[in-house]
């Protein structure tokens, strides 16, 4: 028997000591790490404890009127929220027909669970239903006029539910868009290649808010005369395009980062260009992409709130026009409502980035050529 395995493994150390090991490498490791802590304490010591206090403390909690939240010492007024629920949640929608927005909203969210949850089987049907199902649903719920279904023009959609209907569905467009425009940029054919250079180009040089005041006041003088889409799906269409521009070039990296070496083998296996894009290239370009794509998308989950400058009341304009309700008005009606829009758009965009994470460490990626999954 060696003496190796005489050898007595050590103890377990104790917590405390593991706890002072960590502290002291991580930080206080040096001097400027040191100074670091302790400025980040102070800041923490100073800023969270008076924002706790203002909104969950002293927060007022219960109520009918604005009286329940006035009064010296009183932090947020979170009755104001559950007063203006309805309208953040369905926008202008008629009460007697909420119903239709919440089986859209129990729909899509069964639907989107599915899809992320790992064990639950046929994921390829359930995901085509997504796409070119569950769109028609929406739009007949919504709309109306079918069924003996009551019209709701889109003026009266807002909150909640519109500025999930814009994200996903420019979500949704534009990352097939981009991934078109990215293959047409690294296209041989000088026509595709430079329609598909020049679309990106213009659009990324432009700010989103101008292409939105094109597409709500310019868009109809180049249209065929007596067609005049719906507002809304204009911003539809300028939010789609608008993304899909960004979304080209985060899967042009994504191809560029692919070795040359493996479109080669592909073509010495018989392959032509369109199978070895659709079974090589791309599954690793969009692994690749993967981290960059979902920022494009959080980034555009935000970019939503402006549609206001077509008139549209998203969440976050139905809050900002909450704040000037005279029923409602209290120093901390404002900051309420921005507190509870931040708290919204924090729980959104943070469980997309944590889905990203996910599937980073799920598909693998950023590993090229490895043969690993």
């Amino acid at each position: 028997m060696s003496d190796a395995s005489l050898q007595r493994e050590p103890p377990d150390r104790p917590w405390s000591a593991l706890a002072v090991e960590w502290l002291r490498e991580h930080l206080f490791s040096s001097w400027t790490n040191i100074l670091l802590t302790i400025l980040s304490i102070a800041f923490i010591a100073a800023v969270v404890p008076p924002a706790l206090d203002w909104a969950v403390f002293s927060a007022v909690w219960s109520g009918e009127t604005r009286e329940a939240c006035l009064g010296e010492g009183k932090g947020a007024c979170w009755p104001y929220i559950a007063g203006r629920g309805g309208q953040l949640i369905y926008g202008f929608y008629d009460a007697v027909e909420r119903w239709r927005v919440d089986i859209v909203y129990v729909v899509g969210a069964i639907g989107i669970a599915w899809l992320m949850i790992p064990r639950l089987p046929g994921k390829l049907w359930v995901g085509l239903a997504m796409v070119f199902a569950f769109p028609l649903l929406v739009y007949v719920l919504l709309s109306g006029g079918l069924f003996g279904l009551p019209i709701v023009p889109s003026s009266k959609w807002g909150g909640l539910l519109l500025t999930l209907i814009i994200s996903l569905t420019g979500i949704v467009v534009s990352l097939p868009l981009g991934i078109l425009l990215a293959l047409g940029r690294q296209s041989e054919l000088p026509v595709i290649r430079w329609l598909s250079i020049g679309f990106i180009e213009f659009v990324r040089g432009v700010p989103l808010i101008m292409i939105l005041f094109m597409a709500s006041n310019l868009m109809p003088l180049f249209l065929p005369s007596g067609w005049n889409p719906d507002k809304l799906l204009r911003a539809l269409v300028a939010i789609s395009l608008f993304s899909s521009a960004y979304m080209a070039e985060i899967v042009r990296g994504g191809l560029a980062a692919i070795p040359k070496g493996q479109r080669e083998a592909a073509a010495a296996l018989g392959l032509g260009y369109w199978r070895t894009t659709l079974l090589i290239t791309m599954p690793q370009a969009l692994k690749i992409s993967l981290p960059s794509i979902v920022s494009s998308c959080i980034s555009l989950f935000k970019d939503t709130s402006l549609i206001s400058i077509m008139g549209f009341f998203d969440f976050l304009q139905v809050i900002k026009a909450g704040n000037s309700d005279p029923a409602w008005s209290t120093p901390n009606t404002a900051f309420t409502g921005y507190l509870f829009a931040a708290l919204v758009y924090f729980a959104f965009c943070f469980g997309m980035s944590r889905y990203s994470a996910y599937l980073e460490r799920t598909v693998g990626g950023g590993k090229v050529g490895t043969g690993k999954a």
